[in-house]
């Protein structure tokens, strides 16, 4: 028996006389002085005596854990040195779902109906009644035009019955006569058979889907969805934001007539209860969600789509800490089903994999309607210096003029949330700090919050308060100067060159649900805003055909820091921000300000070198024998007792294993050496690619003997350093 906690291995119960249990049955058991819900794993383990063992309660009414998700379970826990019950519990993330939903209940018109009062709202709702199936009361009022009280009255007068129905799962019905067919290019139609034939066949196996912003690589792995749909199996799609489903969903629609599930921290628990019984029932043919929609237990998985393959966003960094792209990989290896990755600017894991025959690749190397790629120009900050006080360059200035006189609309690109990263006094510099990270306040300006409409946050923490009168160093009043700009700071810059212009910010302050994106969409898509100023969360996925201008203001953030993916992650991310523009009819451009216009991923992205860029950094992580060259874990120890964590790091570190092609490094603070509260040190394991790490892990952890008041966090494969 598996219980969705943290508590080690699996438990022996008994099974009641006259009950069969098969493995993968979700059950009721005590523990303690409590009753948990669990997964029949196997037989027991133990050398129990029967009389010494609880029984088993009772079973939930749901389908069993599949054997494929099982399996996951266990290889997922083992990858990531995490319980089993640990990786369980995701998998169980809703648990009023375990049980039926509770009947609903509807009205039908009353064969004899008794004497009462008639109205015309009344008989509107009887003449619905009278045509149709038992129907809730929220339902009739709609249909009828009138209030849900009208039904109710109506009921406890005589003129309707009540009858109880079960609920039914909230999923689309999908008609394989109703997809529509969409006119492919001969590179499209190339790749889409190449996937379509795969997930005929079923049996394992990677494809990267490879191609430039606007290759239309989503209708090409619609194909394969669209046979998987006409075979019967589910379909699962990964994406790395929220906020980029908005077009996606309506182009799904547009494609197979119907929406497809979604599963993401957005949805509220009724809804997210209704998601996974039909997923566990099979009834949700196609689950489009976040990286926990992995951990959802499919009935029959046939194809795992992975789309943006390359997006931090599918490392999961707290709790079972994991990627998302390379777990869908595994799942579909134990699964025996096609999984296909998706990217324009693919990571470099997955470029060598491919390289190296281990993947299958599909290129589409233009764009698709013939749309051209957009020209990319350097602007030298060194040379083309903004007016003092301002972000924007003269050339960038005028190439904005330029295109809202044109009609057309324009995108400027900063990955920094609020109004300015950093405030501090001018008379004595004390600089606002985070009181639980070792991180600087941001203030924000624009968006009103517990605080007002002006505040410094922490984006690390939440912690929030008030930009005070005084200086909290030296009391000075009226002293604060912004350091650095926001995306609020350039909309404030913006609208003072073009007071006419309509701008939106698009960042994960202003796109906080699906809702929220969807009306951006389609205020941009109507043009109805001519200025779109944002963060990352704008940099893929969109297909604005009146997009012709991105400039990216500040192309240098990223770019220091230590990390060894800091190149390979910032020029993904410029070229996706690049690749916004000019996907209609329109030719775009893109103007990069730099002060490092030497800089490797500049040169790349001047000339639309993709291939001598990753080329160069394959060759930098093969001499230094790092990822996807070597392995790397990083051990993150915290605790509230700065002492207590120090100690038990050293502890660590004279623990560390001695042996050829292993190197401990460490114990240093980690760059947030304080966050949300807990002090943290990081020790970090570089080993040769051969070596399984998993197998020096476990003896070393269990060597050392931790308090209850530190914790270890184990990362394998680390994509974040701070």
């Amino acid at each position: 028996m598996l219980l969705p906690l943290p508590l080690g291995d699996g438990y022996d119960y008994r099974v009641p006389p006259n009950r069969v249990l098969r493995p993968g049955d979700f059950v009721r058991v005590p523990l303690g002085n409590r009753v948990v819900s669990g997964v029949v794993w196997g037989k027991g383990v133990g050398d129990f005596a029967p009389e010494k063992l609880k029984d088993i309660l009772d079973s939930h009414e749901t389908p069993p854990l599949a054997g494929g998700m099982r399996r996951f379970i266990d290889w997922v826990a083992a990858y990531t040195l995490q319980s089993r019950g640990a990786v369980l519990k995701m998998a169980m993330s809703v648990p009023d779902a375990l049980n039926p939903p509770p009947p609903v209940t509807a009205y039908a018109a009353s064969p004899e109906p008794g004497g009462f009062k008639m109205t015309a709202a009344r008989k509107r709702v009887l003449e619905v009644a009278a045509g149709g199936p038992p129907r809730t009361a929220a339902e009739l009022a709609r249909l009828a035009a009138c209030s849900p009280g009208v039904v109710r009255g109506l009921a406890d007068a005589g003129g309707l019955h009540s009858v109880s129905l079960t609920p039914t799962a909230p999923v689309s019905n999908y008609d394989p006569a109703l997809i529509n067919e969409v006119a492919l290019s001969p590179e499209q139609a190339v790749s889409a058979e190449d996937l379509v034939t795969k997930t005929a066949d079923g049996g394992f196996s990677v494809t990267l889907l490879d191609g430039v912003p606007g290759s239309g690589k989503t209708e090409v792995y619609f194909e394969a969805v669209a046979r998987a749909l006409r075979d019967g199996g589910q379909v699962l799609v990964l994406l790395p934001e929220i906020a980029l489903s908005a077009q996606w969903l309506a182009r799904f629609r547009d494609r197979f007539g119907v929406a497809p599930a979604e599963w993401h921290s957005d949805l509220g628990q009724s809804q997210r209860r209704a998601t996974w019984r039909a997923v566990a029932g099979g009834q949700a043919r196609v689950v489009v969600g976040a990286r926990s929609a992995l951990m959802l237990p499919y009935a029959d998985l046939r194809l795992i789509v992975v789309d943006e393959e390359h997006d931090t966003a599918f490392k999961q960094e707290d709790g079972v800490i994991y990627n998302a792209r390379d777990m869908a990989v595994v799942r579909a290896r134990l699964g025996q089903f096609p999984a296909v990755l998706v990217s324009a600017t693919p990571s470099l894991e997955t470029a060598v994999n491919a390289r190296d025959g281990r993947y299958g690749i599909s290129h589409l190397p233009a764009r698709h309607g013939g749309a051209q790629l957009p020209d990319v120009v350097l602007v030298d900050l060194k040379e083309q210096t903004p007016p003092r006080g301002t972000w924007l360059s003269p050339l960038l200035t005028a190439e904005l003029e330029k295109t809202f006189a044109a009609g057309e609309q324009a995108m400027l690109f900063l990955n920094r949330r609020g109004y300015a990263p950093l405030t501090l006094c001018r008379t004595c510099g004390y600089r606002f700090q985070c009181p639980r990270c070792t991180a600087w306040l941001v203030e924000h300006r624009f968006k009103t919050g517990p605080d007002g409409p002006g505040r410094l946050q922490c984006h690390h923490c939440g912690f929030s308060t008030r930009l005070p009168e005084h200086c909290p160093s030296c009391e000075a009043q009226a002293s604060f100067a912004a350091c650095g700009p926001g995306v609020e700071r350039l909309a404030e810059e913006a609208a003072l060159l073009f007071p006419d212009v309509r701008q939106v910010i698009a960042a994960s302050d202003t796109i906080e649900s699906p809702k929220a994106a969807a009306d951006l969409v389609r205020r941009i898509e109507d043009h109805d805003v001519d200025l779109i100023i944002g963060t990352q969360i704008v940099a893929k996925g969109y297909h604005f055909p009146l997009l012709t201008l991105v400039g990216i203001v500040d192309a240098d953030i990223g770019l220091t820091g230590g990390d060894l993916r800091a190149a390979e992650r910032s020029y993904q991310l410029l070229y996706q921000v690049a690749g916004r523009s000019g996907r209609g009819r329109h030719p775009g451009r893109v103007l990069v300000q730099t002060v490092m216009p030497e800089h490797p991923v500049m040169q790349a992205l001047q000339a639309e070198d993709r291939e001598a860029f990753v080329a160069a950094e394959i060759k930098a992580r093969q001499a230094a024998s790092m990822p996807p060259f070597g392995r790397l874990v990083a051990l993150i120890v915290s605790g509230r007792d700065e002492a207590a964590v120090d100690q038990a790091a050293r502890a660590l570190s004279r623990a560390a294993p001695q042996r050829d092609g292993v190197l401990v490094l460490g114990p240093a603070p980690a760059p947030f050496a304080l966050l949300r509260g807990r002090h943290r040190r990081r020790l970090l394991l570089k080993a040769d690619k051969g070596i399984t790490v998993q197998n020096i892990l476990h003896p070393w952890l269990q060597a050392v003997s931790l308090p209850r008041s530190v914790r270890v966090q184990v990362d394998v494969d680390p994509y974040s350093f701070l």
